[in-house]
């Protein structure tokens, strides 16, 4: 049938084009709700073909405000491969820098064959105490904690008066 014969043609510019009097085919209710309403029953199908990704969620991540912290260690026993690398004579002591190495901790793992003089950070006891056994020495910047380390108020100690008890005399009156 001719495109010109068709009942539509006759119904444009009508009110409401073949729908009744009142509006009907125009509410939220024949479109199958309003917004994203339907999605996962009977508009599915509008889903899969316009919008794939729009159920679900993406993969964790971590907060924004907490920085990503990243330590380096080193052992005792990797001194010296270390000094061969980068460590300096002075005055006839072997200086190794692991704070220039960005070396943040020396822990005290394995045997120390050389005495040293380090400059780290952090150190382990037992890596302190191998250091010193082998003549050497570890030196370390001093660290104030801002919480152990408040300069505390004295406080004047108030010695109580001791005031005397008044005898409590009994009135019959």
């Amino acid at each position: 049938m001719a495109t010109r014969l068709r009942k539509t043609r006759k119904l444009r510019g009508g009110r409401h084009m073949g729908w009744g009097q009142v509006g009907q085919h125009r509410a939220s209710g024949h479109k199958g709700g309003l917004g994203r309403s339907g999605h996962l029953k009977h508009l599915w199908s509008t889903v899969i073909k316009e919008d794939q990704d729009h159920f679900g969620h993406e993969s964790t991540h971590r907060p924004a405000s907490v920085a990503i912290i990243t330590k380096k260690w080193v052992n005792v026993r990797d001194l010296d491969d270390l000094f061969a690398k980068s460590g300096k004579s002075e005055n006839s002591k072997k200086v190794l820098d692991l704070t220039t190495l960005e070396y943040d901790k020396l822990l005290g793992g394995g045997k120390v064959t050389n005495a040293y003089t380090i400059k780290v950070k952090y150190a382990s006891n037992t890596a302190q105490e191998k250091v010193k056994k082998s003549g050497g020495e570890i030196i370390m910047p001093k660290i104030e904690h801002k919480f152990y380390n408040k300069t505390e108020e004295k406080t004047p100690d108030k010695t109580e008066e001791k005031t005397e008890e008044k005898a409590v005399t009994k009135n019959d009156g």
